[in-house]
């Protein structure tokens, strides 16, 4: 190769290195579910909103400017957002991870990487039915849980603050 070429080539493969890094972590894999549940800290006060979503689901895309927005409001608070997106594992590099930048999203994405549904669905909750947009909400042992998509940000916020209340 060419002085010339390497360093025409080098910035670009840097580059493309950089963004390959970059990507990875903005979302974390989980192999299964049994792996979300134990990195949450429920021994604290902290609330945690999982909204299970997929970048192909148009009510799922509508709502997720109201958990960003709840995101930004709960920043000094002891509300933590976590978007666990059920997106095609082929399609992280090609969807889910634009899909994440050009919206520029900050709650914290992860990937769900099990797609055997019927083993961890119930753990969830025993109500789901599978259907997305669903949202659980932990806090240490109190646990509530719906399956639908939310209108407003008000709406959701409205849930969550009910929740925290009880």
């Amino acid at each position: 190769m060419s002085a010339l070429k390497t360093i025409i080539l080098l910035p670009i493969m840097l580059s493309f290195h950089l963004t390959t890094i970059h990507s990875q972590h903005q979302v974390k894999v989980l192999e299964s579910y049994d792996v979300l549940e134990p990195s949450l800290d429920l021994e604290s006060d902290t609330t945690y909103v999982i909204n299970f979503w997929a970048t192909w689901c148009k009510p799922c895309v509508q709502e997720l400017p109201y958990f960003e927005q709840l995101n930004l409001e709960s920043k000094n608070k002891a509300v933590k957002v976590i978007l666990v997106s059920l997106d095609f594992a082929k399609q992280i590099d090609s969807h889910l991870i634009p899909f994440i930048e050009k919206r520029k999203l900050t709650s914290q994405v992860v990937f769900m990487a099990d797609k055997n549904y019927n083993q961890w669905l119930n753990k969830v909750s025993p109500e789901w039915s599978g259907s997305i947009p669903a949202t659980l909400l932990l806090r240490g042992q109190q646990r509530a849980f719906v399956e639908q998509e939310f209108d407003s940000a008000d709406e959701l916020s409205t849930w969550i603050y009910s929740f925290i209340k009880s």
